[in-house]
């Protein structure tokens, strides 16, 4: 049972569906249909166009791609890296993700609270130490980093985008937690 359906989404104001720019709001009208409900990242970020545009199109080109990473595995590093940034919104909605692409109900879970003990592969593993170093202290990424990685069956460009995921929802859980967005209800049932 929800807290209070009155709480605010955000500290900062929120646009209502009918103010949005027309991009933006078909872009929220295709979510809602998709989902069956609007997650708030996106009337929250609404409040500044321009950073919206450009935050969905940066996010749509690290999390849609083809490539080495599953969609899944790049749920896992935004699982993983927003846990350690302690940002409940995207740990709640990417765990909900998370849940659906990998088709496990426990695996969001896991890599939450502790990766390091999560039923995940050492590839996996390898992926979000790595993800979780470019995190919490970058500035210490070396050689060494590459090559535990190359271990695994990652390249140079799997490198650049575990690292552009973590950089990336690094600011999106510094604004999540700035903005106190709270996650959807809906989130929390979601691929259980």
């Amino acid at each position: 049972m929800p807290l209070d359906d009155a709480l605010p989404i955000s500290r900062f104001p929120v646009p209502s569906l009918a103010d949005l720019p027309k991009d933006i709001a078909e872009r929220v009208a295709a979510v809602q249909e998709k989902a069956g409900f609007v997650p708030n990242v996106f009337m929250v970020l609404a409040h500044r166009p321009d950073e919206f545009r450009a935050f969905f199109a940066y996010h749509d080109a690290l999390m849609e791609k083809p490539g080495n990473l599953t969609k899944a595995e790049r749920e896992m590093i935004v699982v993983a890296t927003s846990s350690v940034n302690q940002c409940q919104y995207c740990v709640v909605a990417h765990g909900a993700v998370l849940r659906i692409r990998a088709k496990n109900p426990l695996l969001a879970d896991q890599v939450a609270t502790n990766y390091r003990k999560a039923d995940i592969t050492a590839r996996q593993k390898a992926m979000l130490d790595f993800a979780v170093k470019v995190s919490v202290t970058a500035y210490e990424i070396a050689e060494a980093d590459f090559a535990g990685l190359a271990r695994h069956g990652f390249g140079a460009e799997d490198a650049w985008d575990i690292a552009a995921i973590a950089s990336f929802f690094g600011l999106s859980n510094r604004m999540a937690n700035v903005t106190a967005m709270r996650p959807n209800d809906e989130f929390y049932a979601m691929g259980r």
